[in-house]
């Protein structure tokens, strides 16, 4: 599987650099894919994980066609997003 980003999203980037984003996507640590909604409504794929050194990050995916991705946004989770998810790293272990 492989992603890129639009132009329009790395302009949008704010407060972490694009190498922790493809980290959370391809890294070795566990990743918790979950369906959810763009700020236009649209159906949108989230992806909760880490980066590499153990900053917890939400990023916000589309798919363009079978094998092929484009990363839509990025940003750290919230309180309650990170304590959820905190939840569920727990039953991974």
């Amino acid at each position: 599987m492989g992603y890129d980003w639009p132009e329009w999203a790395l302009d949008r980037l704010r407060g972490m650099q694009p190498w922790e984003v493809m980290q959370v996507l391809t890294g070795k640590r566990p990743r918790w894919p979950r369906r959810g909604r763009d700020g236009t409504g649209a159906s949108i794929l989230t992806i909760w994980g880490r980066t590499n050194a153990g900053r917890a990050l939400k990023v916000g995916v589309y798919q363009v066609s079978a094998w092929q991705w484009h990363i839509a946004s990025a940003r750290d989770m919230t309180p309650a997003e990170l304590a959820e998810f905190q939840q569920w790293e727990e039953t991974r272990r």
